[in-house]
C-alpha cells in the first residue's frame, strides 16, 4: 500500500477532504444502488458553521450597543422628567408669589 499518511497523522490536515480516491469494487456490479459520496454539502454546511461562528461576535457587539443606547435614552428621558418637575415647582412658586403680592396691593 502507498499511503502518504497514517490514522494518527493523515496527509490532508482538512478532514472532509478525500485522501486517496477509491478504486471501485471488484465484487460489486457497476450499477449498485450505493450512492456516491459527496461532500459538498458537509463542506457548505462546515462554511456556514465557521461563518456564523465568525459572526457571533459582531452580532454580540451590536446587541450590547442596542442596549446601551437603550439605557442612554431611559437615562436622558428621566434626565428631562427631572427638570421639567424642577421648572413646574418653580412656576408654583413664582405663581405663589404673584398672587401674594396681588392680594397685599388690594388690601392696601
Amino acid at each position: 500500500m502507498n499511503a502518504n499518511g497514517t490514522i494518527d497523522r493523515p496527509y490532508a490536515h482538512d478532514p472532509l477532504q478525500k485522501q486517496d480516491p477509491m478504486a471501485p469494487s471488484t465484487n460489486e456490479p457497476s450499477g449498485s444502488a450505493t450512492p456516491a459520496v459527496t461532500i459538498t454539502g458537509a463542506t457548505a454546511s462546515r462554511q456556514n458553521r465557521t461563518r456564523a461562528m465568525q459572526l457571533i461576535p459582531e452580532a454580540l457587539a451590536r446587541a450590547h450597543m442596542h442596549e446601551r443606547l437603550r439605557e442612554a435614552e431611559t437615562e436622558r428621558r428621566a434626565v428631562h422628567l427631572i427638570a421639567a418637575r424642577r421648572m413646574q415647582r418653580r412656576a408654583e412658586r413664582v405663581s405663589m408669589r404673584a398672587r401674594r403680592a396681588l392680594a397685599m396691593a388690594v388690601m392696601n
